[in-house]
């Protein structure tokens, strides 16, 4: 699993690549920890390239998402595949995200 994380046209862009798994779960929420932090940006996370997403990785995105909005900022997911979004679609998260 890899994941970058850079500022593109003002938004923070996390870049997703591989399985967030249970296994890459805690290395990746690592990795997206700067997404916390950031305030008067949108932050996109593009899963063009990510090829699946556990319970876990929900969480993460979850963590971000509530992060976002208690400082008034939108979270968008870009990019998502049809099995990702099978999932986003079975546990509700396709209600919760913004997508792109």
């Amino acid at each position: 699993m890899k994941t970058t994380i850079q500022e593109i046209d003002g938004n923070m862009v996390a870049i997703l690549e591989g399985s967030l798994d249970t296994a890459a779960a805690a290395d990746t929420e690592k990795a997206m920890s700067p997404l916390n932090d950031v305030e008067g940006k949108d932050i996109i996370i593009d899963c063009t390239d990510l090829a699946y997403i556990s319970s876990a990785g929900l969480r993460i995105f979850l963590g971000i998402l509530q992060n976002a909005q208690a400082k008034g900022g939108h979270v968008y997911i870009k990019g998502i595949n049809d099995t990702v979004r099978g999932i986003f679609t079975i546990t509700g998260f396709s209600n919760i995200f913004e997508f792109m």
